[in-house]
């Protein structure tokens, strides 16, 4: 088991932290202030657009060997995705004929307000091995805020993307204090992928 896997074995629901140093120097800096993901497309982070824009997925792994070019690129995805720009983010999941390249597109178009495509995609992901953990940790969620919890988080007995899109669509429509939930199980969706992603890439 490598560092960044045992990161994410230590627990669950809030209890588990995303620390971007176990990815290496250049996740790391790219990680240097902590948000939550915004639901919808929110505004490019300007401030990283220059390190962003001559990033290539090699840089992520530092001195680690890529085995899968397909699972790196899809980690450059994710940290334009990251930091809101959904288009760079796009280009790059388009071109992954992968259940994660899959993910990260519907991903993009969850948050672009593009829920019918957002669950297109997700339909060509299948069932994703990031699921049965991030139906474990949205259920802690839930039950830590029971009065915002929509019934699918609490009853789900495996993860349902298509209600986490209809979910993340009303809270997007309606001012609900049950937005912040949503984004911090969106933002533990984002790191599971990232990592499982980043672990299946190189050594």
């Amino acid at each position: 088991m490598n560092q960044a896997e045992s990161n994410h074995d230590r627990g669950e629901g809030m209890n588990v932290s995303f620390d971007p140093k176990v990815y290496g120097p250049v996740v790391a800096e790219l990680w240097s202030e902590h948000r939550l993901i915004e639901l919808g497309p929110g505004e490019p982070n300007a401030g990283a657009e220059p390190r962003l824009a001559g990033l290539q997925a090699d840089d992520l792994f530092s001195a680690r060997r890529i085995l899968d070019r397909d699972m790196a690129q899809a980690c450059l995805a994710g940290v334009w995705l990251y930091h809101n720009f959904l288009n760079q983010s796009h280009k790059i999941s388009q071109t992954i004929a992968t259940s994660s390249g899959s993910y990260w597109h519907g991903f993009m178009h969850r948050r672009e307000l593009d829920f019918s495509n957002a669950k297109y995609w997700f339909r060509k992901v299948g069932v994703h091995p990031v699921y049965g953990r991030l139906c474990r940790e949205a259920k802690a969620l839930a039950a830590a805020h029971p009065h915002f919890s929509p019934a699918f988080l609490t009853s789900q007995e495996e993860w349902d993307p298509y209600s986490f899109v209809d979910f993340c669509e009303e809270c997007l429509q309606v001012e609900t204090p049950a937005e912040p939930l949503c984004r911090m199980i969106q933002q533990r969706e984002w790191e599971l992928l990232f990592d499982y992603c980043y672990r299946k890439a190189a050594v």
